[in-house]
């Protein structure tokens, strides 16, 4: 992976020196490495292996590539790159959607967090949308009492924004008209999948099960409950 976002990160290197053109003491690739470190394992910043550089160098780094979007840059170069070794087109034309109602972190504030009435659970709620290869285009978390709707109309504008190439998506039942409605007025026909009535034992819903089975993966994530 490093190869392959090498060339990001050396330009950002680049195009912010320190006022006495220093780059830095420390190596980009050991950076990249903690923040992946972290993400999965999910501990605090401060506690990172003594062979990682400094905490504060490290999320020195993450958050100047989250704030200027340099790691969505490196997330859509990695997809494009999946995309094409699994003979697909880089950009994709069809999504699908979900949510997932978490339980956040003791410490999170009340502002961001609310009850899910459906689920009758406290916490946020992600919204997420992949491709069909369940590979992530659009994220968003907010409290877990915003309605299914409003999280797919806002996954829509962001997927009609960076990916015009899209034109079809599927959805679950937890999504009404207007997220149907919405998606035609961007050229995105979305289909509701029903769950067969008739299936008694768990049975994937055909096209759901791919954005299923990347919530699951978010879930087994170390720091799942921090988002």
């Amino acid at each position: 992976m490093w190869e392959l976002i090498r060339p990001v990160i050396t330009s950002w290197k680049g195009q912010h020196r320190s006022v006495s053109g220093h780059e830095g003491r420390y190596e980009m690739r050991e950076i990249v490495d903690a923040i992946l470190y972290q993400a999965r394992v999910g501990r605090q910043w401060r506690y990172l292996p003594h062979y990682f550089p400094p905490y504060t160098a490290v999320y020195y780094y993450f958050g100047k590539w989250r704030d200027d979007g340099t790691d969505q840059v490196i997330h859509d170069l990695l997809r494009r790159q999946v995309r094409e070794s699994r003979g697909r087109r880089e950009d994709p034309s069809a999504i699908v959607m979900d949510t997932q109602t978490v339980h956040a972190s003791v410490n999170a504030p009340k502002a961001t967090t609310g009850l899910d009435p459906g689920k009758k659970s406290r916490g946020r709620k992600r919204g997420i949308t992949t491709d069909i290869l369940g590979l992530l285009i659009a994220v968003i978390v907010v409290p877990a009492s915003v309605h299914d709707n409003a999280i797919g109309i806002t996954l829509l504008d962001q997927v009609a924004a960076d990916n015009p190439s899209v034109t079809k998506g599927w959805v679950n039942a937890g999504f009404k008209n207007a997220v149907i409605d919405h998606g035609a007025a961007l050229g995105i026909d979305i289909e509701v999948v029903q769950r067969d009535p008739h299936t008694k034992d768990f049975a994937p819903a055909p096209k759901r099960w791919i954005v299923e089975q990347t919530l699951c993966a978010t879930r087994r994530s170390g720091r799942r409950k921090d988002n």
